[in-house]
């Protein structure tokens, strides 16, 4: 849940709420808790009150009612509005540089999705997350950050507003793999693919996800490197796409 009137975001989920605290502890504004949970936020509470900043100890229904979310869990942090920067030639380059992995989400779906993939992100060690700002439905919201079980603290989240025109950049720089449930090559071959690019060491690698039920349109698959798929037995014709994401992100992290 938005505050809009001071610019904050409330995020909740015990584990969501304690990564906040350890890696991006500046960003809290207020601290909202059950009386259980005062222990793991002791430390917390006292450079709160230290930055006058307030911490409450709440019951289940305050914490519902902050949240937005009975799966708060027992604590909601107020942060910063987090803020999205558009992605630029100098993360680009880095990316390419230092050999960096990043997701490119196109249309996704909705924001569960996008806390899902920030997950197996986080877990598998990709640096970029980029969202096309004309997709008003994918969003950093509570829901993002609690799925995300503290993912959205490990893992750079950027914006483009042309995804073609960025890939057409991109490609001439890193590996731009798109998904494609129809494409001919599948996930093994990415090992393949890799060991016979040119030049040495682990190459930056984008991977572009698509809507589940419409994938990627036609003039984004055009300016990937490759269109790769997941086997499967064919009794449905697709996975969730946070699914697909985890798959393909432990292949690119075992190279």
């Amino acid at each position: 849940m938005r505050n809009k009137l001071t610019d904050e975001l409330a995020i909740c989920g015990l584990k969501a709420v304690l990564a906040a605290v350890e890696f991006h502890p500046e960003t809290i504004n207020r601290l909202f808790l059950r009386e259980d949970r005062f222990n793991l936020f002791t430390k917390t509470c006292k450079k709160l009150a230290e930055r006058k900043r307030p911490y409450k100890i709440c019951e289940n229904e305050e914490l519902e009612r902050i949240s937005k979310s009975v799966h708060h869990q027992g604590v909601v942090a107020m942060i910063r509005e987090p803020a999205v920067e558009p992605l630029t030639r100098e993360d680009l380059d880095l990316w390419a540089q230092e050999g960096k992995t990043g997701l490119i989400l196109h249309e996704i779906g909705n924001d569960h999705n996008l806390g899902a993939i920030a997950r197996a992100a986080a877990f598998f060690d990709s640096h970029f997350l980029v969202l096309n700002e004309n997709d008003s439905e994918v969003r950093l919201t509570t829901s993002a950050y609690r799925i995300a079980e503290g993912g959205m603290e490990h893992i750079t989240v950027r914006k483009i507003s042309n995804p073609v025109s960025f890939l057409k950049d991109a490609i001439k720089k890193i590996i731009v793999i798109g998904t494609d449930v129809r494409a001919r090559q599948r996930i093994g071959d990415l090992r393949k693919i890799i060991a016979n690019r040119p030049g040495d060491g682990k190459p930056g690698i984008a991977l572009v996800l698509g809507n589940e039920e419409t994938g990627l349109p036609q003039s984004v698959k055009d300016n990937c490197s490759y269109l790769l798929r997941v086997p499967g037995t064919g009794n449905i014709e697709s996975l969730n796409v946070s699914q697909v994401a985890a798959l393909f992100l432990r292949e690119i992290y075992d190279l």
